[in-house]
């Protein structure tokens, strides 16, 4: 294993098991302010300030605007697709539950994954279809459906 994959897996696990915390927080904001599209608003804006934060204390140069303009057309759409995640989870998270609701995140994830690979879209490399990524993926639809079907609601305590 280098030291790229020993440091970036376990990046990758940390960075997971905080989306059920962001979705519950975001539902919790959502309910406080009055309106999902509020909770989106103010959580965007924290995660803006955050950035500029990092940015800052790491010293990044600002990108040329000859750069922002090679920027292909679906560079922009990471944003919307971030503000449409976001009121989604701090809207359904709350309703089937973070395990469910992660469950079907992961499997609409891993789907796009395929379609995305396989077509070489939005700047990945080509990866064609074949019997174990499909088996994964299946797995993957299977265990999310498992998820949402044995998600019992709990009595109030």
């Amino acid at each position: 294993m280098n030291t790229t994959t020993f440091y970036a897996v376990p990046a990758a696990i940390l960075a997971g098991a905080l989306v059920p915390i962001q979705a519950g927080a975001n539902a919790a904001l959502g309910r406080h302010l009055g309106h999902p599209l509020w909770a989106t608003m103010v959580s965007l804006a924290i995660s803006a300030i955050a950035a500029m934060a990092v940015m800052a204390v790491l010293r990044v140069p600002a990108p040329s605007f000859a750069e922002i303009g090679r920027l292909p057309w679906w560079g922009w759409t990471g944003g919307l697709a971030g503000v449409f995640y976001i009121t989604a989870a701090l809207m359904l998270a709350p309703r089937l539950g973070a395990g469910a609701f992660l469950a079907a995140v992961i499997a609409g994830q891993m789907l796009a994954a395929l379609l995305l690979d396989r077509y070489a879209l939005v700047g990945f490399v080509g990866s064609a279809l074949n019997p174990g990524r499909l088996a994964g993926a299946a797995l993957i639809a299977a265990g999310a459906l498992l998820m949402h079907l044995s998600n019992a609601p709990r009595a109030a305590a």
